[in-house]
């Protein structure tokens, strides 16, 4: 007589894949509280980003300095940015987006308030250097950890909505704030506000914002908190110790920036940084003159102030406007006819003869096309590039077109200097959205290319 023996070999649980749990599951709370808390960060940088500007009128009368005394401070500020975004979003990509965006939110917040208490035109500065270098941590880390938890047919409109109406948000907020603070209880006080809000949420990232669970699996980190995050985006997750969770991507040892140029990333990684130059150049060389410019041509100031407003109106909601197109289109065919038909806007905001109403609508659409258009840019890049490198592709994008910030203004003031005429001042400022419109062009054929090669790529 044979009897049976039972089984006793262990049982075999498959693989759980992240991003398809992600993809195949409804927004969650998780998710939709990991987004509020990345909004309201990328408010407050926003508002901190601009801050200064909503206050140097009035330094400028309590110090008794000139305008141009400020400048520096001014470009103090974005070079501040610029090493942020260089040298922490690679960090971000080896330890993780949650340390990185905590610590930057509580140091830029304690440096805004130290800014607060400058006395000098020199202390002012120094602050300001340092925390922008807090600041260009934040929409890098952000706008990975947005992607990261989004399901892959929202992902490059939330990247995007999240990304730029909290940046623009947060700078049109800062000047509501600043006009009921200022009158009330001084200069200083938006300052203390723009330093303490982003305390308040550093500790609301402590209690509530999670790691991104891609980066975990690949760095092969803390096994408990990826099955408790991601049963809360999907309950039905097998769980235990024989669980085995996967993402389709490799680990990258060394350092990342390297990491861009490789695997057939150089052509678009080249490509991306002359897009994020080039627009950022002519953004703010449009948000710092655009104002003047329109004065100058015989316009009253009033005019030439919501023409300026105008342009931040219109980015806001280009925003979403692209990010609703980018998800029926692809963010290729839309960014390049949007930079397309902003160098067109551009060039004729500066014709003679343009009527008050047309001003206006066309400051309305180079806003929508050059402000609105680089959250697409910064989706994109957090888009191509894997988890491994997603924080140092938006980053270094984000740090050579921060170069592009701080030379737009000053090329404006040397036009200025030269008494170019607003029509030739707006035909030159019209040149970078032409490169970046042929940049993208040249971009889809690198994809395409890539692709062809390693068959990952679907923008």
């Amino acid at each position: 007589m044979s009897t049976t023996r039972p089984d006793t070999s262990p049982l075999i649980l498959p693989a759980v894949d992240i991003a398809d749990r992600i993809d195949n599951s409804p927004l969650g709370a998780l998710q939709v509280s990991t987004f509020a808390i990345c909004l309201l960060c990328l408010i407050m940088d926003g508002f901190d980003v601009q801050a200064l500007g909503y206050v140097a009128p009035e330094i400028v009368r309590e110090w008794k300095v000139s305008n141009a005394a400020l400048g520096p401070v001014f470009g103090a500020s974005n070079f501040g940015v610029l090493v942020g975004s260089l040298v922490f979003s690679m960090l971000a990509d080896k330890i993780g987006r949650r340390p990185i965006l905590i610590g930057a939110t509580l140091f830029f917040g304690v440096m805004t308030i130290a800014a607060a208490r400058a006395a000098s035109v020199g202390e002012l500065l120094g602050l300001r250097l340092v925390a922008g270098i807090g600041l260009g941590c934040i929409i890098p880390n952000a706008t990975a950890l947005v992607g990261e938890y989004s399901p892959r047919r929202l992902r490059g409109p939330l990247m995007m909505v999240i990304g730029g109406v909290g940046f623009t948000g947060g700078a049109a907020i800062g000047g509501v704030i600043s006009a009921f603070l200022i009158p009330r209880f001084g200069w200083r006080s938006v300052l203390y506000f723009g330093g303490a809000a982003p305390l308040l949420i550093a500790l609301a990232m402590l209690l509530w914002l999670p790691e991104s669970l891609q980066f975990l699996v690949v760095r092969r980190k803390d096994r408990a908190a990826i099955a408790r995050w991601l049963t809360r985006i999907d309950p039905t997750v097998p769980s235990g110790p024989a669980v085995e969770f996967v993402v389709r991507e490799e680990n990258r040892e060394g350092v990342p920036v390297v990491h861009l140029f490789r695997e057939g990333r150089g052509a678009v990684t080249i490509l991306l940084w002359v897009v994020n130059f080039m627009n950022l150049l002519n953004l703010y060389f449009l948000a710092s003159w655009l104002p003047t410019v329109v004065r100058d041509a015989g316009h009253a100031a009033s005019t030439a102030v919501l023409v300026g407003t105008i342009l931040q109106v219109g980015g806001t909601i280009g925003t979403v406007g692209l990010a609703w197109l980018i998800g029926r289109l692809g963010f290729i065919p839309v960014l390049t006819a949007s930079f397309g038909l902003a160098s067109v806007t551009i060039a004729l905001i500066g014709q003679p003869g343009v009527s008050i109403a047309l001003l206006f609508a066309l400051a309305f659409i180079a806003g929508w096309c050059v402000v609105g258009g680089q959250p697409g840019i910064n989706a994109l890049a957090g888009t191509f590039y894997p988890t491994s490198l997603r924080s140092t592709g938006v980053g270094w994008g984000l740090g050579v077109g921060r170069a592009g910030a701080i030379v737009g203004p000053v090329v404006g003031g040397e036009f200025m200097r030269r008494r170019w005429s607003t029509r030739d001042i707006f035909f030159a400022a019209a040149i970078p959205a032409l490169v970046s419109t042929v940049a993208l062009l040249a971009l889809r054929v690198a994809m395409a290319r890539r692709s062809l090669r390693h068959g990952d790529s679907d923008i």
